[in-house]
């Protein structure tokens, strides 16, 4: 597996965002290894939520949420996803699917890390990876925070919004990844924070990983997703594991699967639902803090 990785140097001028990052390796499914890096915050003896980002951001967009959790007494990990911020990226498209990239944290997580009692919060392919560890793995997980995501089967046509966008990623000739970020956000978004999107990519060659992520998702029902992905579907149906649902009110992309989750997910009953105003798909960068008061609440009524 060709493999590159995004100078150190390319992050000097990211603002906002001082934590220090960590490493470790992690089987790259071909034999041999992959880098995974991560922000680790917190007291070590306080509850862990395992903050997961999606497609095309890194763990950047959850600088507003890891301050408020530790503030909680909080421990926050937050990963980027092989092939994103200063993770390893496989440098053919062939080296990605869904399996591997649940794989890949699933060993982070649990192997690397050993998490346990764990809240995830899964955003866009944060969720899709999440729910999948969540449905397979539940003895690691007190709850789970469902943040503009889902968890296709490709038994259902995605909107034409995610289309486009799909469209857009794949055909585009140079990749503007913080203009993607800019484009599912609700309000402005500075252009310091733009350019803190595009330091994993510092060049054409670097973004396999947010170009290939939307070819992924399951979008008929005999991708090689899917089966895997229905019988998530069927463990989570079955279990009581405390699920909050905290969706933005501005994103077409993923707003409907809110109702959907809360339907199928019996530890999704009751009060474990938020809508966060004038906030779009990527609900962290709009509405970071209040994100994380959500979580920190959640996490609080989940452990007594």
């Amino acid at each position: 597996m060709r493999v590159l990785t995004t100078p150190q140097e390319a992050f000097e001028r990211v603002t906002g965002f001082d934590y220090q990052p960590y490493y470790a390796e992690v089987p790259d499914q071909d034999g041999g290894t992959l880098r995974m890096s991560y922000v680790d915050e917190g007291p070590r003896q306080g509850p862990v939520v395992l903050l997961l980002h999606g497609e095309p951001s890194w763990s950047f967009l959850y600088r507003k949420v890891v301050p408020v959790l530790t503030g909680a007494g909080i421990r926050a990990v937050a990963p980027d996803l092989v092939g994103f911020g200063r993770s390893d990226k496989p440098a053919d498209p062939a080296d990605h699917s869904y399996a591997r990239h649940v794989e890949w944290v699933r060993s982070l997580a649990f192997d690397v890390l050993d998490l346990r009692g764990v809240t995830l919060v899964g955003q866009d392919w944060g969720g899709l990876i999440g729910l999948r560890l969540l449905a397979e793995h539940p003895e690691r997980f007190a709850g789970a925070v469902a943040a503009n995501t889902g968890m296709p089967t490709g038994d259902r046509d995605m909107p034409e919004v995610w289309w486009r966008f799909r469209r857009t990623v794949e055909k585009a000739e140079n990749l503007d990844v913080g203009r993607l970020v800019e484009g599912g956000c609700a309000r402005p978004v500075a252009e310091e924070v733009r350019a803190a999107y595009d330091a994993p990519f510092p060049d054409e060659s670097h973004k396999v990983g947010p170009r290939v992520m939307p070819t992924l998702v399951p979008t008929s029902p005999d991708d090689p997703a899917t089966e895997a992905n229905r019988t998530a579907w069927r463990a989570l149906a079955a279990s009581r594991i405390p699920l909050l649902t905290a969706f933005g009110d501005s994103d077409p992309i993923t707003g409907a699967m809110g109702p959907v989750l809360r339907g199928k997910v019996p530890g999704a009953e009751g009060q474990n639902h938020t809508t966060l105003e004038n906030a779009g798909h990527f609900l962290q960068e709009d509405v970071g803090a209040e994100l994380g008061e959500v979580v920190a609440e959640f996490v609080r009524r989940i452990h007594g």
